[in-house]
């Protein structure tokens, strides 16, 4: 439908807790959802929150099979996820290098748990219940960060370990977000 503009980061729209979905199968949350898979595949995204593009609801998209940004991520399937909740399956976490569409051309260096349980619904309203780990994981956990108004550098625990793409990783020639 439409590639829509992103906000970035210093702009108050992304610092909300988001509004829960109650009704689903909408034209409009469809018509929402295909502007969020357009502007995700235009900018080589692994997913999407709704607020990233000013729209105020706890609505997430993911999904990576290849991506030049994530060149080494494992795949993770195409999913609409609606009201999510997150369980951690333990206490274990580890820290992975993360960029976000709504902070352009930085990396940082996150915690996040390695296994966890989400949960929500998917656009039609049936029930999403996975539990998953490793870069899907840290995928779901970054997205659903967002409905509550919380940036990946906000996790960052060392901040000597949040810069540039190209100057942390000059190897890689990593795109601009």
């Amino acid at each position: 439908m439409a590639v829509r503009d992103v906000l970035k980061m210093g702009d108050a729209r992304l610092l909300r807790r988001a509004e829960e979905i109650r009704v689903f199968d909408t034209p409009e949350l469809h018509a929402l959802l295909a502007d969020m898979r357009d502007t995700m595949h235009a900018l080589d995204g692994v997913g999407l929150a709704a607020p990233q593009i000013g729209v105020n609801l706890r609505v997430v998209i993911f999904g990576v099979q290849r991506n030049p940004r994530y060149p080494d991520a494992d795949e993770v399937p195409q999913t609409v996820l609606i009201n999510p909740v997150i369980t951690p399956m333990s206490g274990a976490t580890e820290d992975g290098w993360e960029g976000c569409l709504s902070v352009p051309g930085m990396r940082g260096l996150v915690p996040r748990y390695t296994r966890l349980r989400y949960q929500g619904r998917d656009e039609y309203g049936a029930l999403i219940d996975r539990t998953v780990g490793a870069f899907h994981a840290r995928v779901v956990q970054h997205e659903c960060d967002h409905l509550d108004g919380i940036l990946y550098p906000m996790r960052i625990r060392d901040l000597r370990q949040f810069g540039f793409s190209g100057v942390l990783f000059p190897e890689q020639n990593v795109m601009d977000e």
